[in-house]
């Protein structure tokens, strides 16, 4: 029997093992609300998993085809921990590619050093999204990512122990998408001011096509810089989207030239005139906007 795409709701692990039995061909499968689940049975290239119990990973390379595997909770769960040894992990899944686990809190449990980290050396995308408050440090984001250089996108959001450095230190030269906004402030630990944003843009000022951090405590004059090393790599014409809402910048830092953008969020900027705080869309809007500006 050949089938690709295949959903189970609330299976156990007995079924969805007699699943993998008849369907060897089987290349797709998502998981929702099922229990006692391990991955040893599947040969497969995609696997969705959403709201279900316990999901291991051997480090015996249990999926060893696995490129795409999506971990994902209700927006209103409030079960959403999600323990993770990442270098079994990475064992497991070494052609992984798409790494997302939305709406849930990724912890290390990994004991020990982690020198044996052999890493994601093909992963293209990583999302690591939450509603809720996050776990992820600095350190856990170099576990997952030390050797993924193919990086392109990286989503952050409401990851709020993360820092400029911990991301300017990662070993993606191309990244395209870095979403780092904080919707969710009544999650943030601090409200005091934050500084090196200008590192983050100075790494990826030639290669950044969607930047978003919104809500980001970074400082007036961090911000100017930041935005002033985006300005000197306007000429590459690669940055398309650009959000800035709810942070601290001035009218003057708007005026760089990134006539490039196609989408421009200003919305709940404090610093700017009440006729600007809004959203741009389009290369013409943002230039009207500019000549205002002036």
């Amino acid at each position: 029997m050949q089938i690709n795409p295949f959903v189970l709701l609330h299976f156990c692990c007995n079924q969805t093992q007699v699943v993998s039995k008849f369907c060897p061909q089987l290349r797709s499968l998502k998981l929702s609300y099922c229990k006692g689940l391990t991955s040893e049975a599947f040969q497969i290239k995609k696997l969705n998993v959403h709201k279900c119990g316990f999901f291991s990973f051997s480090q015996k390379g249990c999926c060893p085809d696995l490129e795409l595997l999506e971990v994902s909770t209700k927006l209103d769960s409030k079960d959403c921990d999600l323990p993770i040894c990442i270098p079994a992990l990475q064992t497991a899944c070494p052609k992984l590619k798409t790494f997302r686990m939305l709406n849930v809190r990724p912890m290390n449990k990994t004991r020990g050093a982690t020198s044996s980290l052999s890493g994601f050396p093909l992963l293209e995308e990583l999302s690591m999204a939450t509603t809720s408050y996050s776990y992820v440090t600095d350190k856990f984001l170099w576990d997952m990512l030390s050797s993924s250089t193919h990086l392109r996108v990286l989503d952050l959001r409401g990851c709020a122990r993360i820092t400029p450095h911990g991301l300017a230190v990662l070993p993606c030269p191309e990244l395209e998408c870095l979403f780092w906004g904080q919707y969710f402030s009544r999650h943030i630990g601090s409200s005091l001011p934050k500084k090196g944003l200008h590192m983050v843009t100075q790494k990826w000022s030639k290669t950044l096509r969607e930047l978003d951090v919104a809500n980001q405590l970074f400082t007036e004059e961090d911000l100017d810089l930041a935005m002033s090393y985006l300005a000197q790599a306007a000429d590459a014409d690669t940055l398309r989207s650009l959000n800035l809402s709810g942070t601290s910048i001035t009218q003057p830092t708007i005026r760089y030239p990134m006539t490039s953008l196609d989408y421009l969020n200003l919305s709940s900027c404090r610093n700017l005139p009440r006729g600007a705080k809004r959203i741009y869309r389009g290369q013409e809007d943002i230039r009207q906007l500019l000549d205002i500006l002036e």
